[in-house]
């Protein structure tokens, strides 16, 4: 799969758990990509999900819906 294929595959991911009103709650960034916890609250519920981000117009993806929560 090619780098662009990588980043339109994690571009994908972050954007249901955004529709699906998830937001960014924390990212965890080393050597091995960018680990990002989501979380949302339904019905008195905390729900959390993960997703390991490898590539960097991934990462500037979400750092650009970062921005755009506060």
């Amino acid at each position: 799969m090619s780098d662009y294929q990588h980043f339109v595959a994690e571009r994908e991911k972050i954007d249901f758990l955004i529709e699906k009103g998830f937001i960014i709650k924390s990212v965890t960034e080393n050597l091995s990509g960018a680990f990002l916890e989501f979380e949302r609250i339904k019905q008195g519920k905390v729900e959390k999900e993960k997703l390991h981000i490898l590539t960097a117009d991934a990462r500037k993806y979400f750092s650009g819906i970062l921005i755009q929560q506060l």
